[in-house]
């Protein structure tokens, strides 16, 4: 593939793996939801341990601003950056509210301690849930920013477009 564009059809699995190897090990992701009269707001979240499998894990209280902003407007982006391994990953997507204690405790850390000082149980503690739609990532050895299309998990598009 030149760096000059086109198009490359990829399995989703394929993507996926990829995606979650460029986000392993990054702390922080950065997520923005739309406020009530249409602005964006971003705000540092704990990135949750696990491996990325097109859905995007964060715990927070349920009554924050943020879970208002994503019940009234679902749509949201997720980004990833690490400078010094030149990497920088952008994911957006579709976000709810879920309130599973199970997978509250399955995804509950040492870091999740220091943000809630409370225990999983915390009947206040949900998560949200993003299922991402579309990504975008910079390929420092193509020299390239990829996007990835499509939310059917079955067959995705990548497009590939010289960095701007």
């Amino acid at each position: 593939m030149s760096k000059k564009g086109g198009t490359v059809k990829t399995s989703s699995s394929e993507v996926i793996e990829h995606l979650a190897r460029l986000i392993r090990g990054i702390k922080v992701a950065m997520l923005t939801t739309v406020c009530e009269d249409g602005s964006l707001r971003s705000r540092p979240m704990s990135a949750q341990a696990g491996e990325f499998d097109g859905t995007v894990w964060f715990l927070t209280r349920a009554d924050t601003s943020k879970v208002d902003e994503v019940q009234q407007e679902e749509q949201v982006n997720v980004s990833y950056a690490d400078a010094d391994d030149q990497r920088f990953i952008s994911i957006s997507g579709r976000a709810s509210l879920v309130r599973d204690r199970e997978k509250i405790k399955e995804l509950w850390n040492s870091i999740s301690t220091a943000w809630f000082q409370n225990d999983p149980d915390d009947p206040r503690l949900a998560l949200l849930r993003v299922e991402a739609d579309r990504a975008e990532y910079w390929d420092d050895q193509t020299g390239a920013m990829v996007q990835i299309v499509g939310s059917d998990r079955t067959q995705t598009e990548k497009q590939i477009h010289p960095p701007s």
